[in-house]
Order: structure tokens, then sequence, then C-alpha cells
């Protein structure tokens, strides 16, 4: 999965946008540990609204966006959720400017990352776990997710115990 976040982010960084790499692809980054990913969370510029924000106007730039993902071969099957899918894989994109009042994640605290020439924001152990203790609050992930983030915010505790 993290080889094709890597296509993505680079043609982001084409278009002047550094992404940040969210979910489990992005836990597995930072900690060296298999998160079982199934898909790409992606973080790009966004209404601070979050999902307040009419989909039109939540993700910027998504014509740009969706004109990309198309030229990398991948398929818009839902607007409202900004996901893409290619060859059983599937790419979401999420709101970077939401993090701050979702999770308290200050944006200028990200560590930024490069990998050869791809820039990327990757959250630190402690943000995963403001990210992932924020998420098992939301309704919709608690009956899409709720035992996976709670394994995670189990682990992050325990290594941030350390």
């Amino acid at each position: 999965m993290y080889h094709r976040f890597l296509e993505i982010a680079q043609a982001l960084n084409e278009l002047g946008i550094i992404p940040l790499l969210m979910g489990s692809v992005g836990l597995e980054q930072r900690t060296g540990r298999s998160w079982a990913a199934r898909d790409l969370d992606i973080h790009v510029p966004s209404d601070p609204r979050g999902w307040e924000a009419p989909d039109e106007e939540r993700i910027y730039r998504a014509t740009e966006l969706i004109a990309m993902m198309e030229q990398l071969g991948y398929t818009l099957v839902d607007r409202h959720e900004h996901e893409f899918q290619k060859e059983g894989c599937s790419v979401e994109f999420g709101g970077l400017h939401s993090l701050p009042a979702f999770a308290g994640v200050p944006l200028e605290e990200l560590e930024e990352i490069r990998d050869g020439d791809v820039r990327y924001y990757l959250p630190t152990l402690e943000q995963y776990l403001n990210i992932y203790q924020a998420s098992s609050k939301d309704s919709y992930r608690n009956d899409k997710n709720n035992q996976k983030d709670f394994a995670k915010i189990a682990y992050l505790k325990e290594v941030l115990k350390k």
C-alpha cells in the first residue's frame, strides 16, 4: 500500500500539495508494525469545518484532485467520501485543515517526511493517539472500525508509557 501512497503523494507534490498520510498505512510507517491496512487515508488542504462543509467545498481543489487520480488510473466511486478505487485498492481523501479542531493536532506540529523526492506529513505516535481517540468517539467509525481503533489506542498508550 505504501508504494501506492508514494505514487499519489508524488502527483500531489507536483500540484504543490504536501499530503498527510493517515490511517493504518501511516501508522505502519511510524511503528514498523503491520496493521493490516485495507485502504489509504490521505488528508489534503481543506475547509476547516470538515464534514460540516458542503461536499463540493470540503476538499480544496477537488476538481484537480479528481483529474489527477483519474490520470493515475483510479476511478471515483464516492464523491461524498472522496473515495477512489483501482485494482482493489481504495483511497479516501480527508480534510487536513479539520485536524486541529477534530483531534487537537496543530498542523504546524506535523512532521514532514521525505522519501526520495516525495514529501508528505506523518503524525507522531502522540498525534496518532489523539487522532484515534477522537475517531473512537465518532459513531460512524464506531460502526465500521471500532475494534481496530481500540487495538491501536491500546498499543499507542503502551508504547508511549515506555
